[in-house]
């Protein structure tokens, strides 16, 4: 008897993930051994648990699924299949590099295509090398695609005109509800009412790193980090803030920053 295909199901909405763990649990030769509701969390299930196949949501907050996958070591990549609603440039990218994916909301006979698929790749001994090179080209695909100009000035109405704030400028962002923060290296201080998580994408991330889930920070702006309890870190800005890094940005700032 073939051995049952080990599965984990990440996605940030409790209603979707439920309904895709339920289609799961309906075939016999599939295992769910685990659940996230994050991409953080999604790592550390993917690592402990070692699935054969991550269906991965592809818009989660603070770390989406292709975070996910840049965040895996590649000995411990599991077969991957995205989950999105629809989106024209990662379903191209997904095709072209032969990277399986589901539409939401997932059918069960398109589900049980992806199944068929991963059990295939896996009878036949597919390395991991490929895998990880088939994901990381189809994310590079996706992202050239979606790319749009990054911004260099951000426009902010104060009272009775509009004040025009060099994105270069800018030292920080932190969010509070709606509302966003700037501070500039002069720790002038600004506010828009814009979400992070819109902003962050139209950011050069060669420029700027999220630090938390609601801070953001200028790469060239950051003059010491300091280690804190727990494996977390504080980052010291040029302008004198300090900025609470968050335990999984603390990982991606050692692995970025933190190594010669």
């Amino acid at each position: 008897m073939t051995a049952r295909l080990r599965v984990v199901v990440a996605d940030d909405e409790r209603p979707a993930r439920a309904f895709l763990v339920a289609l799961l649990r309906a075939f016999d030769d599939v295992v769910v051994v685990g659940e996230a509701a994050s991409g953080q969390d999604a790592v550390a299930l993917i690592e402990r648990e070692r699935p054969d196949l991550a269906l991965l949501d592809l818009q989660m907050p603070e770390l989406d699924g292709i975070g996910v996958v840049r965040m895996l070591k590649k000995r411990r990549m599991p077969l991957v299949a995205f989950v999105t609603a629809y989106d024209e440039y990662a379903v191209r990218a997904f095709e072209v590099n032969a990277v399986d994916y589901l539409l939401k909301p997932v059918e069960k006979r398109r589900l049980r295509e992806t199944l068929n698929r991963a059990q295939e790749r896996i009878e036949h001994a597919e390395v991991v090398e490929d895998q990880s090179a088939r994901v990381g080209s189809a994310i590079e695909d996706y992202e050239s695609a979606v790319r749009a100009p990054y911004l260099e000035r951000i426009p902010v109405r104060r009272r009775d005109e509009i004040l025009i704030v060099q994105v270069p400028q800018i030292a920080s962002i932190v969010a509070e509800g709606e509302l966003l923060h700037l501070v500039t290296m002069q720790r002038e201080k600004f506010t828009i009412t814009y979400r992070l998580k819109d902003l962050e994408q139209r950011l050069d991330p060669a420029r700027f790193i999220r630090l938390g889930r609601g801070t953001i920070a200028n790469i060239d702006l950051i003059a010491k980090v300091g280690v804190m309890p727990g494996g977390t870190h504080v980052a010291i800005l040029s302008n004198g803030q300090r900025l609470p890094v968050s335990r999984l940005q603390s990982r991606v700032l050692r692995e970025r920053f933190l190594r010669l």
